[in-house]
């Protein structure tokens, strides 16, 4: 073991090595700022600077508004983590981030700009030769986003306090055939709630296992409009705080209890060792990393009572890669992935029979505005209190990822497999 772990290291110094000396080859190709904004005028974005009070006049929300001039030196030395950074110093301005990305992305422009960040090959390499989400190693995530306290999320999240995409369609159902459009966030996570219980088939006998339980809101919902009991697990202990001081009644009546452990740990049920009849998990699988698909799946296999259904809504990429964004890696969420297709359905393959694979990514754009427009909000009236320079990379954070979204350069998957079931799954929407 030892010596395998030595060779694995001797391998990476080596390839870091390999990967330096080409960049420092190759010169650190720098892009030329004015190639940038050639490219950026094709696809109707202006780039102006601060001081041109003519061009200012008539500036759209989209355009970008260069403050410093170092921008590019930023962009082009660090990639994207630098077109983040440089936001977040103030050195650029964009009232519609959101529209910004959505026509960049939309249009391919960042394949038509290959940046030389010696930063990102390291991360892309130890990415394939080491298990970036380790058992043993506590998940950065946590202490990075999930444990920033929840002032920020009371405020943005609305009151279900849903962290992943709402439903902004009313699921239907025999005795409701006609969908209506939801007319607030609260009642699209309450729709998306709904949505997840009908395809689960949800029953008042039911004990469902929730992986990765967020807030607790929707263990609360399933109790409060099924009856079943619910098993949360989690590694968050801010989201674990809220989530007993939110079921706290519940759980005292033994219908729902929140356990700290990582899924690879979960227990069945206590104290028969029983299967669950159903497993749901949202949001979690970004966490979960590439090396591990295949051992989360196994894991809802073992769980999982034969007949029953596993219900996965995660956010998902239309590529398949090893590593993520890195500006969303070193500020928002560190190690995570989003899984492809190929990646998925790899990782089911001889345990789940996949019966229904539902894409409604752009409802992510219209929960990522109405969450910005809440944290705006929040700002306004000092009901959150963040530094600029916070402020600046949690406005990024959102903007930039509704504009992916609504360039439909990922997606929102909801995916119910099941487990030795012989009987025709009927699809809900």
């Amino acid at each position: 073991m030892f010596q395998s772990n030595i060779f694995i290291i001797v391998i990476v110094i080596v390839i870091i090595f390999i990967v330096i000396c080409v960049a420092i080859y190759i010169k650190n190709y720098k892009v030329n700022p004015d190639s940038v904004i050639k490219l950026l005028n094709d696809i109707d974005i202006r780039v102006i600077d601060v001081n041109n009070a003519n061009e200012l006049k008539t500036k759209r929300d989209w355009d970008i508004v260069v403050n410093d001039p170092t921008y590019f030196n930023d962009i082009t030395s660090k990639g994207t983590i630098g077109v983040g950074e440089s936001y977040m110093d103030g050195k650029w301005d964009c009232d519609a981030i959101d529209i910004l990305f959505d026509k960049i992305l939309f249009n391919k422009l960042e394949q038509k700009i290959q940046f030389e960040n010696i930063a990102d090959k390291i991360k892309i390499v130890t990415s394939y030769l080491f298990n970036q989400q380790m058992k043993e190693d506590p998940y950065k995530v946590e202490k990075v986003h999930y444990d920033i306290g929840n002032n920020i999320y009371i405020n943005m999240l609305g009151n279900t306090m849903a962290y992943s995409c709402g439903y902004w369609t009313s699921p239907t159902s025999p005795t409701s055939p006609i969908t209506h459009e939801a007319k607030s966030l609260d009642e699209a996570q309450n729709n998306k709630f709904d949505l997840i219980c009908k395809k689960l088939q949800l029953q008042r006998n039911d004990h469902v296992l929730d992986i990765g339980s967020g807030f607790g809101g929707l263990a609360k919902y399933m109790v409060d409009n099924y009856g079943c009991k619910v098993t949360g697990i989690n590694i968050s202990k801010e989201q674990l705080k809220y989530s007993r001081e939110l079921c706290a009644q519940y759980i005292k009546n033994g219908q729902i209890k929140f356990i700290d452990c990582d899924y690879r740990a979960t227990p069945l049920i206590w104290p028969d060792n029983e299967k669950y009849d159903k497993i749901v998990s949202v949001g979690f699988c970004e966490h979960v990393g590439t090396n591990n698909y295949k051992v989360f799946c196994q894991k809802a296999y073992d769980c999982l009572k034969d007949g029953g259904l596993f219900l996965l809504h995660t956010i998902g990429g239309n590529v398949s890669v090893t590593s993520s964004d890195p500006w969303m890696d070193k500020y928002i969420f560190p190690n995570g992935i989003l899984p492809s297709v190929s990646q998925l359905s790899s990782a089911a393959e001889n345990l789940f029979v996949i019966e229904d694979w539902h894409n409604f990514g752009p409802y992510y754009d219209k929960t990522l505005m109405a969450w910005h427009k809440n944290y705006e909000n929040a700002i306004k009236s000092g009901k959150i209190k963040n530094d600029n320079r916070f402020y600046r990379m949690w406005r990024y954070y959102l903007l930039v990822c509704a504009g992916c979204f609504r360039s439909r350069s990922i997606q929102l998957w909801q995916i119910v497999m099941s487990k030795e079931n012989k009987n025709l799954y009927k699809c809900v929407r």
